[in-house]
């Protein structure tokens, strides 16, 4: 796709292109709203969730259709982290952060969190969404621990 040019669907029952405002497909009349909002803004569950939170959150209806919630957002790093790998080559520094952040990752899966972003020697964690728990407080704390 080139700079400039228009944004196109593609109907995922009968492959006909629709322009990026269409309802529903021209040729099948098959709606395309639900396939917008889930398919092209946001990637598949299973590419960054272990398999038995991806099946969770894709038989969550809120999970897929969005709602506005309170959640926890947990957020934890290496500390000495910059000291430890200040005279490193970056793949040898790579190496040894990538198993520190496997298992902090692994802990926000185990309590039904969802790893929003990893940064450097550090994660960012939301509990509560996109499955919602009443103790989502709690869950970020254990976590943690």
């Amino acid at each position: 796709m080139k700079c400039g040019t228009g944004l196109v669907l593609t109907c995922t029952k009968c492959s006909t292109e629709l322009p990026a405002e269409a309802a529903f497909c021209f040729a099948c009349g098959q709606p395309i709203e639900r396939q917008r909002a889930v398919g092209a803004r946001f990637a598949a569950p299973e590419s960054y969730t272990p398999k038995h939170l991806a099946k969770k959150i894709l038989t969550s209806k809120t999970a897929l259709e969005g709602e506005r919630k309170q959640v926890t957002v947990l957020f934890a790093d290496l500390k000495g982290s910059m000291e430890l790998l200040a005279d490193r080559d970056p793949e040898e520094a790579r190496q040894l952060l990538d198993p520190v952040l496997e298992r902090m990752m692994d802990a926000v899966h185990r309590y039904e969190g969802t790893v929003n972003q990893v940064m450097g020697d550090g994660i960012m964690a939301l509990f509560g969404a996109p499955l919602a728990h009443e103790d989502h407080a709690v869950r970020a704390c254990y976590a943690a621990l």
